[in-house]
């Protein structure tokens, strides 16, 4: 089976310094897998080559049977890819309601079934983004993405800087998303988390692939070698 996204080669450059050295990953339809790796080692490059916010210089990034190399980001963001950027980037001046209904597009998830997911958006759907928690801005960037009905949620440090309850909540709904079907790619630190969420996992090094393979066979000495402070 074609896998919903395919990345191969992938090179890419911040000004002439080199960022990315050969990145390959795929995700098919329905799948979870967690792009790892020590800090610096491309995960977020290569997150924004895919969701077309850098060009990448060499390789192929195919999406949904479409080459992403020559689209601006709109344009992969309307193919189905929903992105939750590190920082999470909610519009501060605008209350909840306003920060979800701006994303929205036709399709099963709306408000209600965002709410359902998260209960507290609900509960301060009135409220500026910006006197949010860091956990509820979270929320509110993973309910952003939703509203776009992705074919593909691509996450971007999923719980970094939350606390502990909260990121217990976080991880509680990506598990949802996964038991409904939907297509994720997610960066995260917390290696228990992702090792039981994840179908499969890519390990980058130095800008590129160095590992790909099942949760199960991610061993102590690789987890130590390319993941280990």
């Amino acid at each position: 089976m074609t896998p919903l996204l395919e990345v191969s080669g992938l090179r890419a450059f911040y000004g002439p310094s080199q960022a990315l050295f050969g990145v390959d990953l795929a995700v098919g339809a329905g799948e979870v897998v967690a792009l790892m790796g020590r800090n610096g080692m491309g995960k977020t490059t290569t997150v924004r080559c895919i969701c077309r916010m850098m060009p990448a210089v060499g390789g192929r990034i195919a999406f949904a049977g479409h080459d992403l190399g020559a689209l601006a980001s709109h344009e992969a963001a309307r193919l189905g890819i929903g992105l939750v950027p590190e920082g999470r980037r909610c519009f501060g001046p605008l209350s909840v309601e306003e920060n979800l209904v701006c994303a929205a597009r036709p399709g099963e998830w709306d408000m209600p079934r965002v709410g359902d997911l998260f209960p507290r958006l609900t509960e301060r759907r009135s409220q500026a983004a910006r006197t949010l928690s860091g956990g509820e801005q979270q929320m509110l960037a993973i309910g952003r993405a939703l509203m776009t009905n992705p074919k593909l949620l691509v996450l971007d440090e999923a719980t970094e800087g939350l606390a502990p309850v909260v990121r217990r909540e976080i991880w509680q709904a990506i598990g949802e998303l996964k038991r409904a079907g939907l297509a994720i790619l997610v960066i995260d630190k917390s290696l228990r988390e992702l090792k039981a969420l994840a179908d499969r996992c890519v390990v980058l090094e130095r800008g590129a692939t160095v590992w790909s393979g099942m949760p199960t066979a991610l061993s102590e000495d690789l987890c130590d070698r390319y993941l280990g402070v």
